[in-house]
């Protein structure tokens, strides 16, 4: 399977997706007002303790205070270990600590012992908030680097399980506990098998300056302050997807194109060559048809090549998906037909899971069978389809009403939750494309025209609530554009227009 990123970047929004043989899998944006904090480590002060709950609130400058819970603090006792994995958003990837390792609570005291309101502490941002919900912080930080991640706060060494050989497991285990200071923890990625000596020290010296560097920085920082922010999510998805998940990366902004030459010179200089600019007259997800396929992706419904379709509703407490025969009426007997629909449906939904991001509890309402050999094939047919998901998902076999439960780590907000805000024309019930994301779609369709430009000005007919964000809070992106197609852009309006409806005029040169 040929994969490789595709970065569109500019300067209010980066769109990085991850194509596998030519079809969108994963995909993330950052915009400049985007709460995608999550690796931030951050000096805060407790706010508030709540016994009853065994959390506490914690501000770190934010608009929202954060909280922690108990087992993400830690605890007295430094040998406790905990999967930082599942609970810092770290890769997917990562071997979790030793089996016999001592369980958290047997020796985690309550949480009122363990802070105090006013106390300063240094957390790190394990998920980013979500919706009314604010960060989620712990005091485990870790520190990811491309071959290794440091973890100052553990003694502890694993390596990634998808590095099979047991001879290379043992090799890089013993090297790093060799070359490792002071007994911090380490755990060693994918990307490091293979990988000398000399390479895993060169990123140990950085990962440990670093760390000093943040300590430093604690001591004489304000609470709250930022000590450290993580990557920008364009070197994210180079440092964590480049080789493990992709060949090639492809972005159409030159500085973005330098920085990210820049970040593979110091770390992975092997891999510049995979770096290529896009510098095509048409829009970059235009060349790679990506438009279409996000949009889809914020669909209720999603039709299979058969006929049949899937159903896909988001609330609060889980995600509900239902399949559907629809138009596929199939060739021989019912329980076939089924059976089909079910199977072409679970390579679907595993994609759209993983597409839109989807997290939490995922109850999917499959269609029902008689048989219980075929329920097992659905059961192993979706277990293997999340395989390629680097989030952690859990499934339960199907139950007698015909639904399978499951459950995808959640540390992002969805697709659905980032590009569309609640409907104001249904009180709530639905969804619209957001404003922001509006106004973004007049950039690229304003863009895709500018290349016959030839006219003096161009006009924007747009909803009055569209046109009062583009003078105000987007003006920046009108600005963008007149420099780009070397013209007067005017906007215009129009109170009969629906909110996602826009239309572009040329004023021709007299």
């Amino acid at each position: 399977m040929y994969r490789q990123l595709v970065i569109n970047a500019s300067d209010h929004e980066t769109r990085v997706a991850l194509l596998e043989d030519g079809t969108i899998a994963e995909l993330y944006i950052r915009r400049r007002d985007d709460a995608d904090i999550a690796g931030n480590i951050y000096k805060g002060r407790v706010q508030r303790v709540l016994p009853g709950m065994q959390a506490a609130f914690v501000d770190v400058g934010l608009s929202q205070a954060a909280f922690i819970y108990v087992d993400d603090i830690m605890p007295v006792d430094h040998q406790v270990f905990e999967d930082l994995f599942e609970e810092n958003g770290a890769p997917e990837d990562e071997v979790p600590p030793p089996a016999d390792a001592p369980p958290r609570r047997a020796v985690q005291p309550p949480i009122e012992d363990l802070l105090t309101e006013g106390l300063e502490v240094m957390v790190q941002v394990s998920k980013g908030p979500m919706g009314t919900k604010g960060s989620r912080v712990t005091t485990y930080i870790s520190l990811p680097g491309r071959f290794l991640v440091l973890m100052p706060t553990s003694g502890h060494v694993g390596v990634s399980r998808r590095i099979e050989d047991e001879a290379e497991r043992s090799r890089l285990r013993d090297l790093v506990m060799g070359l490792r200071r002071d007994n911090v923890g380490y755990i060693v990625r994918t990307a490091a098998e293979g990988v000398r000596e000399a390479k895993l020290t060169y990123e140990m010296a950085f990962l440990n300056n670093l760390w000093e560097s943040i300590q430093a920085k604690y001591k004489g920082a304000p609470a709250p302050s930022l000590l450290h922010r993580e990557l920008t999510v364009s070197l994210r998805a180079v440092r964590d997807l480049l080789l493990d998940e992709a060949e090639k990366v492809v972005i159409d902004s030159r500085e973005g194109y330098d920085a990210i030459r820049s970040f593979l010179d110091t770390f992975m200089p092997g891999l510049k060559d995979s770096v290529e600019l896009y510098e095509g007259g048409e829009p970059l997800f235009d060349a790679y048809n990506l438009e279409g396929d996000i949009s889809r992706a914020l669909k209720r419904k999603v039709w299979l090549k058969s006929g049949g379709y899937i159903i896909i509703e988001q609330t609060e407490a889980l995600v509900a998906i239902d399949v559907n025969t629809g138009r596929y009426v199939g060739k021989h007997n019912l329980e076939e037909t089924i059976l089909k629909t079910n199977l072409e449906a679970v390579k679907e939904i595993a994609y759209q899971i993983r597409l839109r991001d989807i997290g939490g509890i995922i109850i999917i309402d499959f269609i029902d069978m008689e048989k219980k050999s075929n329920q097992e094939k659905v059961y192993n047919a979706l277990k293997e389809a999340v395989k390629k998901d680097r989030s952690k998902t859990h499934i339960l076999p199907m139950s007698e009403l015909g639904l399978m439960q499951m459950t995808r780590k959640r540390v992002r907000r969805s697709l659905t939750r980032t590009l569309c805000e609640p409907c104001f024309y249904c009180e709530g019930e639905g969804y619209l494309i957001s404003r922001q994301t509006i106004c973004y779609n007049i950039y690229r369709e304003v863009i895709r025209e500018a290349q016959d430009f030839r006219g003096l000005k161009l006009t924007l007919r747009v909803n009055p609530e569209i046109a009062e964000l583009l003078h105000d809070e987007e003006s920046q992106i009108i600005s963008a554009l007149e420099r780009h197609i070397g013209g007067k852009i005017e906007i215009y309006p129009t109170a009969d227009y629906h909110m996602e409806e826009f239309d572009i005029f040329e004023v021709l040169r007299e």
